[in-house]
């Protein structure tokens, strides 16, 4: 898997990291909430400061009309597992992934640091991305990401965007990207559920899987 040295904007891309030395990054679900949090208000062109800054400036804005800023990226769909993560992400603008990456992986680690008393990094080095370079890829891709700890035979994930898919309410995910492209929920949900049987033994997912351990 080569590294992506450059991001294009209208691409999708399969963006996965996980803790230090394989240690836990998510311990709760608070923790699962507070990175949510920050997928949410961290996508934006304008910068926010820190999840307080940012709530501080709004508590200052209530009332008056909300400047619109665009977002850096589009999050197709997520999975917070107690070691990794996954996102599926198509950039919006340029170097909109990068930057999200920045204050969400800088944002968090700040947050669990400051909640646990320890120092120093939390994920194992830079984020890990892959191109999506089909629609198929990008299909099956959502399905590998929203069950993706029943691809790990783990018995319950952290936090995943399943249920926004499944439960047809709205979240974090541009989930339409996916939808659109069924007749309806439930068909999505019969192909993700067969995609899943057989996605480790899709060639373009094969190297993935068995570089998952993040080398």
């Amino acid at each position: 898997m080569g590294r992506i040295s450059r991001f294009a904007t209208g691409e999708f891309y399969h963006i996965f990291n996980r803790g230090l030395d394989k240690r836990m990054v998510f311990l709760d679900s608070e923790d699962a909430e507070r990175f949510l949090q920050s997928m949410q208000e961290f996508n934006s062109s304008e910068p926010i400061g820190s999840l307080f800054e940012n709530f501080f400036r709004k508590s200052q804005s209530r009332g008056r009309a909300a400047k619109p800023s665009k977002k850096l990226v589009n999050i197709i769909c997520y999975c917070l597992n107690p070691n990794h993560y996954h996102l599926l992400l198509e950039q919006n603008v340029e170097k909109g992934i990068s930057e999200f990456m920045k204050r969400l992986n800088g944002g968090y680690t700040h947050y669990f640091n400051i909640k646990n008393k320890r120092n120093g990094a939390l994920f194992q080095g830079k984020f890990k991305a892959v191109h999506v370079d089909s629609n198929s890829y990008l299909l099956h891709l959502s399905a590998y990401i929203n069950l993706n700890n029943r691809v790990h035979r783990l018995k319950r994930t952290i936090k995943s965007s399943w249920k926004e898919y499944v439960n047809d309410f709205d979240g974090v995910c541009s989930k339409e990207i996916i939808l659109d492209q069924f007749n309806n929920v439930s068909e999505y949900v019969s192909f993700a559920e067969s995609s899943l049987r057989d996605i480790v033994e899709r060639k373009k997912l094969k190297k993935e899987l068995e570089n998952l351990l993040l080398e």
